[in-house]
């Protein structure tokens, strides 16, 4: 298994097989581990995977735009935890991008475990703040949902510059992706490097 090719965003879920709690915190252990702009680390975690917390959370989150006609995992399809990005503005005015960092480390160690995630970013704040009755200096920033994937996610090429994902008439989710020679600007290789 190579995780960064495990690494997609799994929106459906065995929600009833629960993440353990070492494995959330190993989660958070990567996060805790990788880079920081300026080294501040002005990021804290809120752990979930307590049904009726996150039975509360579901609400305040959306679920695939380009899918017009889902409004997210049905039950049963639901997350079975949760990690809560939050800013501690008390440490810093800003988390630069830290956010991205700290949330792809989160999900490529949650590859390594068997799980799966999705990195939410649209969220209603002031119901998350009032579910888990956060002080004033964290404010929820993003959502990483978690879970035993209960879907197929594939990876197409893009073309045309249609990058929308969508599903199929077996409900495997199609991820469109540009190719490498679209990506890459330029070609400065050394001559003498290897290939």
């Amino acid at each position: 298994m190579i995780p960064f090719k495990e690494n997609r965003s799994y929106r459906r879920f065995h929600q009833q097989i629960p993440i353990p709690q070492e494995h959330l915190l190993s989660m958070v252990e990567a996060a805790r581990y990788s880079p920081s702009s300026r080294n501040v680390q002005p990021i804290k975690y809120f752990i979930s995977n307590n049904r009726q917390i996150n039975h509360q959370l579901f609400p305040s989150l959306a679920w695939a735009g380009y899918l017009n006609d889902w409004d997210g995992p049905q039950e049963g399809e639901r997350p079975s935890a949760y990690i809560i990005l939050l800013h501690d503005k008390d440490i810093s005015a800003s988390y630069s991008c830290d956010n991205g960092i700290f949330a792809q480390s989160i999900l490529l160690r949650a590859v390594e475990l068997g799980w799966g995630g999705c990195m939410i970013a649209s969220i209603k704040k002031a119901e998350i703040i009032a579910t888990l009755n956060l002080p004033g200096n964290l404010d929820p920033i993003l959502v990483i949902a978690l879970g035993k994937p209960k879907e197929n996610v594939v990876v197409d090429l893009a073309t045309d510059g249609n990058i929308k994902y969508w599903r199929d008439a077996n409900g495997t989710h199609h991820v469109p992706k540009r190719g490498m020679e679209e990506l890459i600007w330029n070609k400065a290789f050394d001559p003498s490097d290897p290939k």
